[in-house]
C-alpha cells in the first residue's frame, strides 16, 4: 500500500475505554497540558478512581499549572512512569536469571575440577606402585566408575537445567524488549513517542554519513484545535490516527516518524538529498489532503484536514537542538504562507524565504 489510501473515520477501531479516554484528554485540554504519554498516564490514574489523593493533588495545582509544576507533582505522587518501572523490573529479572546460570556453570566447573583431581590422584597412585593386585584394581575401577557416573549425571542435570534457564532468560528478554517498545511508542497513534524521537535525533549526529545526508521534517496538522473544539476529542483522536497511518505508510529503513506533541509529528530521514526529502514531504502532504475524513455511518465530513511541513538538512545545523529549531522555523514559514505547504530551511534568510525559493504546495 502506498502513502494514503481510502480510509475513513469509521474504519478505525474504537479506542479503549473511550469515555474515560475522552475525559482524560478533555481534562488535559482544560489544564492546557499537552496529551503526551506521561501526562495522560497521570490524569488517567486520577480519573479512574484508583488514586483519590492524586485527584486532590491535581486539583490543588489550579486550572493551568504549567508542565514543570505538573511534573513535580507527578514525580512526588507517583515517581517515575510505569514504563520505566516495568523495564527496571525486567532488567532485575534478567540479572537474577544470569546469576543463576553463572552459579550453575561455576558448580559444574567445580565438579569437573574435582573429577580431574581424582583422575590425577588415581593415576599417580597406580604409577607409584611396583605391583598392583587384582583386589586393588577392582577398588580403583569401582571408585572411578562411581565418580564417572556421578560426573555424567551432573553434566546431564546441568545440561537440562541450563536449557530451562536459557528458555526462561529468553522469555525475560522478550518481555524486556516488549516493555522497551511500549515505553517508546505513542499509545494513541502507534508511532514512536517523543522519547524515542529525541534519542533518534541524537543518532543523526553520531554517524557522519547520517549527518551529511540526514534531515528532519516537522509536520503539524493545520487548524486542529477548532476541529477538536467543534467535534470533540474522540474525533480528534481518530484524525490523529488516520494521519499517523499515512505517515506509517511512508516509513522505511531510512524514514522514521514520531508523534512529538499533540498534533505535531517529526520525521527523521537518512541517506537522502534535500530534493528527495522535500518530495517525500510533498507526497505525504498530498496523501493527507486527498484522504476523506468522513464518518461513513453519519456522513459527517470533518475535513479538510491538511499538514504543514518544515524541512532542514542535518548538515545545516550544529546539533539536534539546532536542527529542531531550524526545521520548526521552516514549518512556521509554511503556516505563515497559508498552510498546507512544504518549506525548506535552506531557502530561508532571517526567517523569510529568499526570492529564488518556490514553496511546494497543492496550488
Amino acid at each position: 500500500m502506498g502513502i494514503g489510501g481510502e480510509m475513513k473515520l469509521s474504519d478505525m477501531p474504537e479506542p479503549l475505554a473511550p469515555d474515560l479516554g475522552a475525559h482524560v484528554l478533555a481534562r488535559l485540554n482544560q489544564m492546557e497540558l499537552e496529551p503526551i504519554p506521561r501526562n495522560y498516564e497521570v490524569v488517567y490514574e486520577a480519573l479512574s478512581g484508583a488514586n483519590p489523593a492524586l485527584v486532590d493533588a491535581i486539583a490543588a495545582l489550579g486550572p493551568a499549572p504549567g508542565q514543570d509544576e505538573f511534573d513535580r507533582m507527578a514525580d512526588l505522587r507517583l515517581g517515575r512512569g510505569r514504563g520505566e518501572r516495568m523495564i527496571e523490573t525486567a532488567h532485575a529479572a534478567m540479572s537474577v536469571k544470569l546469576d543463576e546460570i553463572l552459579g550453575i556453570l561455576k558448580y559444574e566447573r567445580s565438579s569437573r575440577e574435582k573429577y580431574g583431581e581424582l583422575l590425577g590422584a588415581t593415576s599417580q597412585g597406580l604409577e607409584s606402585r611396583n605391583a598392583v593386585s587384582q583386589d586393588f584394581l577392582q577398588k580403583v575401577v569401582s571408585v572411578m566408575s562411581n565418580a564417572t557416573g556421578t560426573a555424567l549425571d551432573s553434566t546431564r542435570r546441568v545440561t537440562s537445567t541450563m536449557q530451562d534457564k536459557s528458555q526462561e532468560l529468553e522469555e525475560v528478554k522478550a518481555e524486556l524488549e516488549e516493555y522497551k517498545k511500549l515505553s517508546e511508542t505513542d499509545a494513541l497513534t502507534g508511532l514512536a513517542n517523543r522519547r524515542a524521537f529525541d534519542r533518534a535525533m541524537q543518532g543523526v549526529y553520531a554517524d557522519r554519513r547520517d549527518t551529511m545526508f540526514g534531515a528532519l521534517v516537522l509536520a503539524d496538522i493545520d487548524r486542529f484545535k477548532p476541529v477538536n473544539d467543534k467535534h470533540g476529542h474522540p474525533i480528534g483522536d481518530r484524525i490523529l490516527q488516520i494521519v499517523s497511518s499515512i505517515l506509517k505508510a511512508a516509513m522505511s529503513s531510512n524514514v522514521q516518524a514520531a508523534r512529538t506533541g499533540g498534533e505535531e509529528f517529526g520525521i527523521i530521514v537518512t541517506g537522502m538529498s534535500e530534493k528527495s526529502v522535500v518530495e517525500l514531504a510533498e507526497e505525504i502532504r498530498i496523501a493527507v489532503e486527498q484522504t476523506p475524513f468522513v464518518n461513513a455511518n453519519t456522513g459527517t465530513d470533518y475535513g479538510p484536514i491538511t499538514l504543514s511541513f518544515g524541512v532542514c538538512m542535518a548538515s545545516e545545523a550544529k546539533g539536534p537542538d539546532d536542527l529542531y529549531r531550524k526545521a520548526d522555523r521552516a514549518l512556521y514559514a509554511s503556516k505563515n504562507a497559508g498552510r498546507n505547504k512544504v518549506s525548506a530551511h535552506s531557502q530561508m534568510q532571517d526567517g523569510t524565504f529568499t526570492k529564488s525559493w518556490k514553496l511546494y504546495s497543492g496550488d
